[in-house]
């Protein structure tokens, strides 16, 4: 039941949070969140969210991908809260009504369905829970030169290669975000890939704009120089301190296990055109 840190043969931690995340108890009901942090930890099947209770979005998603034994399955579309947890600490079915916001799984949904039918089947409608989901501009979530393209070569290269993944990815929650329907609208989202290479841990790293897809017109405008310096349809490999730099999150194994070579590193952030461009 959820994230499993030894998936891969050797330690790859879910990024951390600093302090001590609220948590659920024996009965499986919602601890309040330490004041200082305000997040909380779920368990979903292969996958753990922790979600941050002010902002109503994900600090970090982290899910286990088993190559080897995936399952493929009507997709569906019955997005739920989650009842272990106050609906007021989830971005609920209000702030996709009525827009061109599309519920963006953070965990991929196919990526944790694998393993019995029975159970890929469960995986499967765990990813359909809010707190798995942010508002992506639908141009951003369904493009295949941004999210969607990334998602697919990395699923794909582990279901070709029968190889484990754990794979972590969020928005990035910045002050400057734009306020909507009581929330603020996330303007980038990251990601990192793990993966075993010859008994050692190696890693890498992505992050996505879709600012220049958000429509403004209902949304406020981001505080002056807080709009993030990327183009529209761009997305970059990135040094995984670098995510670590704009999330907040502790990372240092991650950090240690990048693949990515300090020239390149020193060259800044890599455009990609195509999936061949991705360095692994």
């Amino acid at each position: 039941m959820g994230f499993d840190a030894r998936f891969l043969g050797v330690e790859a931690a879910m990024p951390r949070v600093g302090g001590v995340p609220g948590g659920l108890d024996a009965a499986g009901h919602a601890s309040a969140p330490a004041d200082h942090d305000s997040v909380v930890e779920l368990d979903y099947l292969h996958f753990t969210v922790v979600l941050d209770t002010g902002r109503r979005l994900a600090r970090v998603t982290a899910v286990n991908v088993d190559g080897a034994d995936l399952v493929e399955l009507e997709r569906g579309d019955d997005w739920q809260l989650d009842e272990r947890i106050p609906s007021d600490w989830q971005a609920g079915p209000e702030i996709y009504a009525r827009n061109d916001f599309d519920r963006g799984h953070l965990v991929r949904r196919r990526d944790p369905v694998w393993g019995p039918p029975e159970i890929a089947a469960r995986a499967n409608a765990e990813t359909f829970r809010y707190p798995n989901a942010a508002p992506q501009a639908s141009g951003f979530n369904q493009s295949k030169e941004l999210w969607l393209g990334l998602e697919d070569h990395v699923l794909g290269h582990a279901e070709v290669h029968g190889v484990k993944l754990s794979v972590f990815t969020a928005p990035v929650l910045a002050a400057g975000d734009p306020p909507y329907r009581g929330i603020r609208v996330p303007l980038r989202f990251w990601k990192v890939v793990a993966w075993n290479t010859g008994g050692a841990l190696a890693t890498t790293a992505f992050v996505v704009d879709q600012a220049p897809l958000v429509d403004t017109t209902e949304l406020a405008a981001p505080a002056p120089g807080e709009a993030p310096p990327l183009g529209p349809f761009r997305t970059f490999q990135v040094p995984v301190s670098d995510v670590a730099g704009l999330t907040g999150l502790v990372m240092p194994e991650l950090i240690a296990a990048d693949v990515l070579p300090p020239t390149v590193v020193a060259g800044g952030w890599r455009q990609l055109a195509a999936s061949g461009d991705i360095w692994l």
